[in-house]
This record gives C-alpha cells, sequence and structure tokens, in this order.
C-alpha cells in the first residue's frame, strides 16, 4: 500500500509540475565548486564521511532553482567502498542512511520556509535515493564501457546491489534511481533485485550512452528494455550522464519501445574519460541551450527533466523556468 502511495506521489508531482517535473543537477561537481575534497573512489560519497554540511547545502541549491526531485549523494556509496576507507559494515550502512536523511532535511527545511510565500510556484520535492552501476564503484570507466569482464554475472551483480538497496530502501526515500547502467546484465539484476526484495517504492532506470544509440555494452536499447518492460517495479526508463546532443532520438526510441514514463538528466556537454579521471575539453552547452532542450524533451514525451555532471543550479533553473512558465 505504501509502494502505490508513492507511486500516486510521483505520478501526482509531474500532474503539478505540468506534465514534466525537474530533477537536480550534478552533484559532485558542485560540491567540488564548495571547496569538497572528491577526488577519490568514493567520490561524493566521501563528503558523506567528511563534510555533510556540503551535501544539504547543494541540496538547498537545487531546490531552490526549481527541483522538484532530489537525488542523494549515495551514486557511490557502497558498502565495499566504505569498508575499504577502513569503516566497518555498520558505519558503512549508517551513511548510506544518512544519504538519504540529509536530501529529506533539506526538501523538509525549504518546503516548510515557501509553503508559507503566498503565490510561490515551487512543489514539495521527493527524495530519489541514488544507485550508481557497478562500474561506478569499480571507478574504472566501465560505466561507460559496460565492460565487466567474464568473472561478473548476474547473481555477483545481485548481491552486490542487495544490500546497498535494503539499507537506502529503510532510510524511507520517495523513489529510487538506478543510474548509468551500462548493460544488460546490470538492467536485469536490478530489476530481478526489486522483485526478490519485494520493493514497493517507484524506481527509475538510467542507462548512459556513448554512441547516441545504444547502451555503452553495444547491446541494443530493444533488448536492454525488455526485461524492465515485464516489471511493473520499474515506473520509469531513461538517460542519464550522456551528452544533451543524443538525448531527443533516445527520447523517440525509448517511446517506441516502452510505454513508461522516460526521465531524462544528461551531462552538460563536457565529456568525462574515466580512465584518465578528468574532464576533455569539449562542447559545453550554457542555460539557453538547456531550455530549448528541455522544451524539445518535454514536446517529445519525457516526463522527468534534470542535468547530471557539470550542470549547476543555474542550469535547473533554466530548465524549471521553461517547464514550469517561472521567471
Amino acid at each position: 500500500m505504501v509502494g502505490m502511495e508513492k507511486k500516486e506521489s510521483l505520478d501526482d508531482l509531474i500532474e503539478k509540475a505540468g506534465g514534466c517535473a525537474v530533477i537536480d543537477g550534478g552533484f559532485a561537481t558542485r560540491l567540488e565548486r564548495h571547496g569538497a575534497e572528491i577526488n577519490d573512489p568514493l567520490w561524493s560519497a566521501l563528503c558523506l564521511i567528511k563534510q555533510p554540511h556540503l551535501i544539504k547545502m547543494v541540496h538547498l541549491e537545487y531546490l531552490e532553482a526549481g527541483a522538484d526531485v532530489l537525488v542523494t549523494s549515495s551514486y557511490q556509496a557502497t558498502i565495499p567502498g566504505f569498508i575499504s576507507k577502513g569503516l566497518s559494515i555498520e558505519e558503512g550502512e549508517s551513511l548510506l542512511d544518512k544519504s538519504v536523511k540529509l536530501a529529506v532535511e533539506a526538501r523538509d527545511k525549504f518546503w516548510d520556509a515557501i509553503k508559507k510565500v503566498p503565490g510561490h510556484s515551487y512543489n514539495r520535492a521527493l527524495v530519489a535515493a541514488s544507485i550508481g552501476s557497478y562500474g561506478a564503484y569499480l571507478a574504472d570507466g566501465s560505466e561507460y564501457s559496460g565492460n565487466y569482464g567474464p568473472a561478473v554475472n548476474l547473481q555477483k551483480l545481485k548481491e552486490f546491489h542487495r544490500h546497498r538497496l535494503q539499507v537506502l530502501v529503510e532510510a524511507g526515500p520517495d523513489l529510487l534511481a538506478f543510474e548509468t547502467i551500462p548493460n544488460k546484465l546490470e538492467a536485469q539484476a536490478c530489476v530481478e533485485l526489486l522483485e526478490e526484495e519485494n520493493i514497493n517504492i517507484p524506481s527509475w532506470i538510467c542507462f548512459s550512452s556513448v554512441d547516441g544509440e545504444n547502451a555503452p555494452s553495444g547491446e541494443s536499447f530493444d533488448e536492454c528494455l525488455e526485461i524492465i518492460n515485464k516489471s511493473n517495479k520499474v515506473h520509469a526508463i531513461g538517460i542519464n550522464c550522456a551528452p544533451p546532443q543524443f538525448i531527443e532520438s533516445l527520447i523517440c526510441k525509448f517511446k517506441e519501445l516502452s510505454e513508461k514514463a522516460i526521465v531524462v538528466y544528461p551531462n552538460s556537454g563536457e565529456v568525462w574519460d574515466g580512465r584518465a579521471k578528468k574532464w576533455l575539453p569539449s562542447k559545453c552547452f550554457g542555460d539557453d541551450k538547456f531550455e530549448f532542450f528541455a522544451t524539445r524533451w518535454r514536446d517529445l514525451g519525457a516526463k522527468l527533466i534534470g542535468g547530471c555532471c557539470r550542470t549547476t543550479p543555474s542550469t535547473i533553473r533554466a530548465i524549471s523556468k521553461v517547464l514550469k512558465g517561472r521567471s
């Protein structure tokens, strides 16, 4: 029953947002702007240990910019990752719980203040617990290749995700966001895990794409979406952490392949070299271009639109402006 209520709350949010809700933007890159040190395999999850106040600050920035959905700082937060830093399993679980609680606290603080302002144009945001791919944990760029090697099978991927999923669900998010999934096998693992754990919180599964046509593994999205389409545990599908210029054609492709809601939150246009661990010189799209993109993506049928790496509160403000008619 709780799961059904949460599903209705997402549908209700999309409706209140005018048919297309706004997701927040780049997190780790925003934390860096505030002086966070994230040059680490844990990436933004390192701030859960060292600088949690910065995480809350970034959440509040995106809420003020008009985000309807906050994505937690747990993308690279995993129990094995925390153990590698010398933490116990219990401490790792506590940090995963903290990632959700920080977002909820920011949401509640912002909403308690803004709901008293006459004529405001904000919605009470939902909190999506981020679940990064196995490649994100490996921090070797494999979330952009889908090549996990022959030793990684379906069972291994399910067991990798299971404990983190259990802890995040227990923390009480409104949504679950499986992000930068690079291949069919991991998509299958996510779907089967939702079924096995009987998770009733609505979720989305987002793939990355490096060619604008297929999953990073080279598998077609026809293949990747087949098992997702059979699941009533997955509410939405989409693309994140890909260049903006890929999104239009991928929305059209996903519309043909699925009846599920479509979610898109691309990068700024800059390209991340996962092996060299640096941003490559490339075209970066400004806020005015994202206004155009967001309008186009909404008109093509996207129901949730936001930003990923290197996008900022300014980007989200621009998207919110055109989707909600805000000034």
